[in-house]
């Protein structure tokens, strides 16, 4: 069982961000998903195919961390293995979000295969959680858009466990996945990671 307060106060986190994230244009339509943390075995996550600006509490179910639903008939996005290794993984965690923008899906295609983007430089790097310095590079692995989520379950948790200070990747063509300690921890690595993608593409534009 898990404390249906704490899913309530997680449901909620994740409406919010649902708007937010919707109204800036990183969530388009039923694109994306969301989760945050109820307890140790217990995550609350959107439901599946639901229009991320316009969730509702009905649209957040509850999965434990082998990605099964608990008390529920509905059907949680079929990327949810992909949060649940970070919770399992990272016990600090308290949510992980998965948006859609132009240009995370853009940027992730231009980037040859087996290369990280790598940020260096720049002064926003530092609003992800234990960077401290712009002078320094922060390395954001693209993993391929295969569709066997199983298997890129299994390879993003290996990559992460041999690297746990990074706070996000990008799926091929696919979009970002990115995680804080909080929710407002997460939604402000999205917005950071936003204005770096925008700025790599800038650069990439003006100086080919």
């Amino acid at each position: 069982m898990f404390d249906v307060t704490r899913y309530a106060i997680a449901a909620e986190s994740i409406v919010d961000a649902g708007r937010f994230l919707y109204q800036r244009g990183w969530s388009p339509a039923t694109s994306s998903n969301y989760s945050a943390r109820i307890d140790d075995e217990h995550i609350a996550i959107t439901v599946s195919g639901r229009h991320k600006g316009q969730l509702g509490a009905g649209d957040v179910m509850v999965v434990d961390l082998s990605g099964q639903p608990v008390q529920s008939n509905c059907r949680s996005s079929a990327e949810t293995r992909l949060h649940t290794v970070l919770y399992e993984l990272f016990p600090d965690v308290g949510a992980v979000l998965h948006t859609h923008s132009v240009k995370a899906t853009v940027l992730s295609r231009l980037l040859e295969p087996g290369r990280a983007l790598e940020l260096e430089g720049y002064e926003l790097q530092k609003a992800f959680s234990g960077v401290q310095t712009h002078e320094s590079v922060l390395s954001v692995p693209v993993f391929d858009n295969t569709q066997d989520i199983d298997a890129l379950a299994r390879e993003t948790r290996a990559w992460f466990a041999e690297h746990p200070e990074q706070p996000g990747y990008l799926i091929r063509g696919h979009g970002l996945y990115t995680w804080g300690n909080t929710m407002a921890d997460c939604l402000r690595h999205v917005e950071a990671f936003e204005f770096l993608f925008e700025c790599e593409l800038e650069t990439m534009r003006v100086r080919p």
